[in-house]
This record gives structure tokens, C-alpha cells and sequence, in this order.
């Protein structure tokens, strides 16, 4: 082990939180800190709390995109996650337009949607030049009515896209991180139960486990929001039944390995209890695999809420959620392009964001 190993990991925990020396340790803290922030800007926290969870995380952003500047995947990656993330967490010191609200400017995209039907149904009509002029004016990248300009447009009901687009990051994000966290709190438990323990432990969690990993992913989100309703907790529970099993497996797989290295050993010799080895020996040791899955789990996750989202099935109307604006958006999709175009390319680039960060911290773990 060389020396500048030996005095990082003897630094006091404080140098090691600001300096970031590990790049793992950096992603850890980082992930931790945008889903903290994120929450507390979605549970209503008050506004100078939101204010310092922004400028935390803005100094801790910094310092991860640093450390995993060995990585030109993973610093694009990080980038586009960070910068949905900082909307979301920046959202109520934003000077928005309520999201939910209908917008004076709805009366003139109302005119141009019945001047474009009457054109889909009779195409050799005359039109006036007041219909002429509402015709050619933009209807998103910087539509306006009466003195009030909307940079990406207003929807078929007269809401403010941009609003909608930010809003709905936060909520995505929010859901996103409390069942993939929640989903990883059960795996985890029972995956280092198993691994460890083995015998009968092992046999049952295992059968469980594969039973639930039997079914597909889709039927088994769709079967439980059914049953227990379109919510943001329920949401939470389908995604912790459906991604639980896997990480289980990850981490039952990687305890496996884990437990026969000289350093349990060691604690099995101190006396110390099993609870103490599978919560403060094997799984920080595997934390590594963990937080690459978790990447990737998250863009997974971010999936499933935008497409229970798009069924109807996801965060209850009218609050904004990409996944309810593109089902929304079917209707109009062929008068309005902006309303598919639009959340569907946010909803790509957080999800490819997530996906590049993964792969690049793969790409680092296999240079060490």
C-alpha cells in the first residue's frame, strides 16, 4: 500500500469530505446530497433551507465532477444529472409561473388549434389575415400573447410548459430517488442476510427472491398500482417489489465473496456480533458494484414512473409529470409537436445522464 494511500485514508473524516479523494466516496456523497436536496425542495422544506441544500450542492456537484474527471463519459453523465437536478432543487427560487394554472395566452392558442382543425377537415379554405397572423406566430420557442412571452410555449389546456417541465424534474427525481433508496434499504438487508447467514436463510430469501423475479416488471408495477391506487407512495412500493429481488442477488452475490477475506475473520475473532459484520464490514466493502447498479437503477426507475406516468398510473393530476405530459400530449401531438418533443427529450437526457454516469464509473473502477 503506498504512502499517499496510507495518509488519505488516515485523514480526518472532515478533510476527506471536502477534498474528495476517492472517486467512489465522491459519487456516494453526491448522489446522497441531490436526492436530499431534491426531496426537500419537493416536500415543501422552507426557502432558505432550499436555498442552502442549492449552494451545497452546487459546491459538491463541483467536487464529484472533479473527481471522475478521468472519465469524459462519466463527466457528461454527471453534467446532465446535475443539471436537471439543480433545476428541480432551484425550482421555488425560480421565478416560475404555477404549473397548474391556466394562462390568459390559452385563448390564443385555442384560436390557432380550431383555425389548424378546421384546415385538417378543409384544406382549401380561405383564411383572414387575423387568422393568417395567428397562424404564422410561434406556438413554443418563445410564444407570446398580450406582452407575456413563454420560452417553450403553453400545452392544450393552457399551462406553461417550462413550468411543467422544471416542476415535473423535481417530482421525477424525488419519486425516483425514495424508491430506488427505499428499493436498495430492503435488497440490501435481505441480500447480506443471505449471503452471510446461508442455510435455510439463504434457501428461503433465494425462492422468494426468484418468485417475485418471475414476473415481469411492467405487469408487476400495473398489478400493484391497481390494487392500491395511483400515488406517489405506491408508486414507492411498486418499484421496492419490483427491484428488491435484484439487488438482493447483487448483493448476496458479492457477500459471498466478501465473507471469506481475512478481515471477517478477524471480526468473527474480536467477537463481534453478526449484525456488526454484515452492517459494518461486508457492505461497505461492496459498495463499489453498488453504486454503479444504483446508477443505472435510477434511470430504470425514472422509466417506470414516466411510463406508469403515461398510463395514468403514476403522481395523481394536475400535479406535472413528464410521464402524464406525453399522454397528454397524444391528442395535440400532431398540431403541437412542441408538447411530445419537449418532455420526451428531458426525459432521454436525464435517463441517458444517469446511464453515461454508470458506465463511466465502470470504466474507472477498471483502471484501479
Amino acid at each position: 500500500m503506498s504512502e499517499a494511500t496510507l495518509q488519505t485514508r488516515e485523514a480526518p473524516f472532515i478533510t476527506r469530505l471536502f477534498t474528495f479523494r476517492e472517486t467512489r466516496a465522491a459519487m456516494a456523497w453526491s448522489i446522497g446530497l441531490y436526492a436530499l436536496a431534491a426531496i426537500a425542495s419537493g416536500l415543501g422544506a422552507p426557502l432558505f433551507v432550499q436555498a442552502i441544500a442549492c449552494a451545497a450542492l452546487v459546491f459538491f456537484a463541483l467536487n464529484a465532477l472533479w473527481s471522475v474527471r478521468e472519465s469524459s463519459i462519466a463527466v457528461i453523465g454527471l453534467a446532465l444529472v446535475l443539471f436537471w437536478v439543480l433545476l428541480a432543487t432551484a425550482a421555488p427560487l425560480l421565478p416560475l409561473r404555477d404549473p397548474t394554472a391556466v394562462s390568459p395566452a390559452f385563448k390564443g392558442l385555442s384560436e390557432v388549434l380550431q383555425i389548424k382543425t378546421l384546415l385538417t377537415y378543409a384544406p382549401d379554405m380561405k383564411l383572414t389575415e387575423a387568422q393568417s397572423a395567428l397562424l404564422e406566430k410561434p406556438t413554443w420557442f418563445g410564444y407570446s400573447y398580450e406582452g407575456e412571452t413563454y420560452t417553450l410555449g403553453i400545452d392544450h389546456k393552457g399551462r406553461d410548459i417550462l413550468s411543467r417541465l422544471i416542476w415535473g424534474a423535481q417530482r421525477v427525481l424525488v419519486w425516483a430517488s425514495l424508491a430506488t433508496a427505499t428499493a436498495y434499504i430492503v435488497g440490501m438487508l435481505f441480500g447480506v442476510m443471505a449471503g452471510y447467514l446461508g442455510g435455510w436463510v439463504d434457501e428461503v430469501i433465494s425462492f422468494v427472491a426468484n418468485i417475485m423475479l418471475s414476473f415481469p416488471v411492467m405487469v408487476l408495477y400495473i398489478i400493484i398500482i391497481t390494487q392500491l391506487g395511483a400515488s406517489g407512495v405506491n408508486v414507492i412500493i411498486a418499484v421496492t417489489f419490483a427491484s428488491a429481488p435484484g439487488i438482493m442477488r447483487i448483493v448476496r452475490g458479492l457477500v459471498l465473496d466478501l465473507k471469506t477475506r481475512d478481515y471477517i475473520a478477524a471480526a468473527q475473532t474480536r467477537g463481534e456480533s453478526a449484525w456488526y459484520i454484515m452492517l459494518f464490514e461486508l457492505l461497505p466493502n461492496a459498495r463499489g458494484p453498488l453504486i454503479v447498479d444504483a446508477c443505472l437503477r435510477l434511470g430504470y426507475t425514472t422509466i417506470a414512473i414516466a411510463t406508469l406516468g403515461f398510463l395514468g398510473l403514476g403522481l395523481p393530476p394536475p400535479e406535472p409529470d413528464w410521464g402524464s405530459m406525453l399522454a397528454e400530449a397524444r391528442a395535440k401531438g400532431a398540431t403541437f409537436h412542441h408538447m411530445i418533443i419537449i418532455p420526451a427529450a428531458a426525459l432521454s437526457s436525464l435517463i441517458l445522464g444517469f446511464n453515461l454516469m454508470a458506465d463511466g464509473l465502470r470504466e474507472i473502477s477498471l483502471r484501479d
